[in-house]
């Protein structure tokens, strides 16, 4: 073979070898590439499912609750439909009912209504709810308000004694006026605090969970 073709040859082999080398390169570098961006996309994404999750379940465990329940005239009432929910028990809080009894007379005389008159047997029906919440762990959406005379027909001439019977529920507020806010907030509870209809009441509080009964 003479050497020009002999150069030609080898020169033809060269530049089919770099061709080859070349594209595996670039197959290569694709592959890292689209690896890069699935990484990145699957570890956002990731991480966005992550927080919403925690964002879901602080609100589950964290956020405060009220609701509140009417019966008028042996009818009962909800004034809205509330769903129970599990949250955690908050330890170690000071306050306490006369505490929240205090905070929520001064909202009413702020509204320009009357403060709440001390009832004893309303606080025979707070005290015995607290006790249902605290033990149950949660708000039990007035099930145990509007079964009472059911389940405790001694109690049942409380709620024949008056015309209207309210129960107004409150959990996670770490002060009482925190508490108050929370009733304040929605039309249905803020009537504990605004209704002047109201004339007899007594409150009942332990580890943020917060029992109101108001009457008349």
């Amino acid at each position: 073979m003479p050497n020009q073709n002999r150069r030609e040859f080898f020169k033809s082999v060269i530049e089919i070898l770099s061709k080859i080398f070349l594209f595996s390169s670039a197959v290569v570098l694709s592959a890292v590439l689209v690896f890069v961006i699935y990484y990145i996309a699957y570890n956002r994404g990731y991480l966005a499912g992550q927080r919403s999750m925690d964002d879901y379940l602080a609100q589950i465990f964290t956020n405060p609750d009220a609701t509140s329940y009417e019966i008028n005239e042996g009818m009962p009432k909800p004034t809205i439909a509330p769903i129970p929910t599990i949250k955690k028990v908050s330890q170690g809080v000071s306050w306490g009912g006369p505490d929240l009894w205090l905070v929520v007379n001064n909202k009413r005389v702020e509204y320009g209504v009357n403060p709440l008159k001390e009832a004893d047997e309303l606080c025979t029906i707070a005290s015995i709810r607290l006790n249902e919440l605290l033990e149950l762990g949660k708000l039990d959406g007035h099930e145990g308000f509007g079964n009472m005379t059911e389940r405790r027909t001694d109690l049942k001439w409380i709620f024949e004694k008056y015309s209207t019977l309210a129960e107004f529920l409150a959990y996670g507020g770490l002060t009482p006026e925190e508490t108050v806010g929370l009733w304040n907030n929605t039309l249905g509870h803020k009537k504990l605090l605004s209704g002047g209809e109201f004339v007899w009441g007594c409150i009942y509080a332990q580890n943020t969970f917060a029992v109101a009964i108001a009457a008349y």
